[in-house]
């Protein structure tokens, strides 16, 4: 994926129009990207230290196990049979914060890389930058359904971060080979996912597209109906899903639960498959599974805290947990063809009521 150019800084903010017919200006295109993708490369913190030598070997193995994950995965879902196996794109953090400072737009469908110019988007972009910077460190893979891939041209790419998998793998113990495997698994589902059930991508961009774009709400009308809700003995979420919830129209709020809903369904599959595939593939899976859970859970320092409560990562996290509750319930009591039904259109999703009631979820849809 192409890096965004310093030209696209003078790009016009791109428009979004809601069901009145209204032009709104989407939160995407108030941000400078290119400041966003230049100051995230130079905060972002280097990577472990491996030889040249290394890094190719790195390199080729992780290419060569995402083609190798596609098998099991397809066989153990029922998806994308028959379809074509793109190649995985292997990057540094430098390479995977410009795609993700280039996806941003790509995801709400702008034609152009949607930068804000003036002050607000350079603020923005600085903001983002900061953000791009750290999760640059954390993100081991990830599959981008609204890039083209610059194998095929087609949309969507599989993004495998070579040096953050290095250091996870090293803090493991693992295997190197089979946590290389593992994690192709768990990316490659979603590339399953998202192949085999094209209406995805325009569900989820819609529903950010909603959620990111300006309610038309005055500031009045705003306050007016947080403090109504605030008073109201209406159940709301807790933590940064609560506060979603109050700031958020009741539109927006419903585009984020069926976002959080989705990305729930999504990462409770792609777990629930590598436990599946696993054994048979990952000769250490039990004890690589183990530990990434244990890391995952170890105590973070104060600093950390904060930032996960303000990006969501801890509600995101029990969400996810919670998704493969949901799957491997479901596939337990009909088995992996009839789960297949969550796939048909947007009905067959589970409500976030039925991601912690399977079987509410089988007696409506199935």
């Amino acid at each position: 994926m192409d890096a965004v150019t310093d030209d696209a800084a003078a790009a016009p903010a791109a428009t979004t129009t809601d069901e009145s017919g209204r032009d709104t200006e989407s939160v995407v295109a108030a941000v400078d990207w290119s400041l966003a993708a230049s100051l995230g490369r130079k905060l972002a913190r280097p990577g472990p230290k491996i030889t040249a030598y290394t890094a190719a070997q790195v390199h080729a193995e992780l290419a060569d196990a995402a083609v190798r994950a596609e098998g099991p995965v397809r066989e153990v879902t029922g998806l994308a049979d028959g379809l074509p196996v793109p190649a995985a794109t292997v990057l540094d953090r430098a390479g995977w914060i410009d795609a993700a400072a280039a996806s941003m737009p790509a995801m709400l469908g702008e034609t152009g890389p949607g930068s804000g110019s003036g002050l607000t988007g350079k603020l923005s972009g600085a903001q983002a930058g900061g953000l791009l910077a750290f999760l640059s460190g954390a993100i081991l893979g990830q599959y981008d359904p609204f890039s083209p891939d610059p194998g095929s041209g087609t949309d969507g790419v599989l993004m495998l971060v070579a040096p953050n998998i290095i250091a996870v793998e090293r803090q493991l113990r693992a295997v190197p080979s089979d946590f290389r495997l593992w994690v192709c698994l768990h990316e490659v589902t979603h590339r399953v996912q998202f192949s085999a059930n094209p209406w995805l991508v325009d569900y989820m961009r819609s529903n950010v597209g909603v959620l990111t774009g300006e309610s038309g709400e005055s500031m009045t009308e705003l306050v007016g109906r947080i403090s109504a809700a605030v008073r109201s003995d209406r159940p709301r979420e807790k933590g940064i899903l609560g506060v979603m919830q109050l700031m958020q129209s009741p539109e927006q709020y419903e585009a984020f639960e069926k976002v959080m809903v989705l990305g729930t369904l999504l990462e409770g599959h792609a777990d629930h498959v590598m436990d599946a595939v696993g054994p048979a593939h990952v000769p250490t899976v039990e004890t690589i599974r183990a530990a990434f859970d244990q890391r995952r859970q170890r105590p973070q320092n104060p600093l950390m805290k904060i930032f996960r409560a303000l990006t969501g990562m801890d509600a995101k996290i029990a969400q996810y947990v919670r998704g493969k509750a949901f799957v491997d319930a479901v596939v337990d009591a009909v088995g992996m063809p009839a789960f297949n039904t969550v796939w048909t259109d947007e009905q067959t999703m589970p409500t976030m009521a039925e991601i912690g009631d399977p079987d509410a979820w089988i007696a409506r849809v199935l």
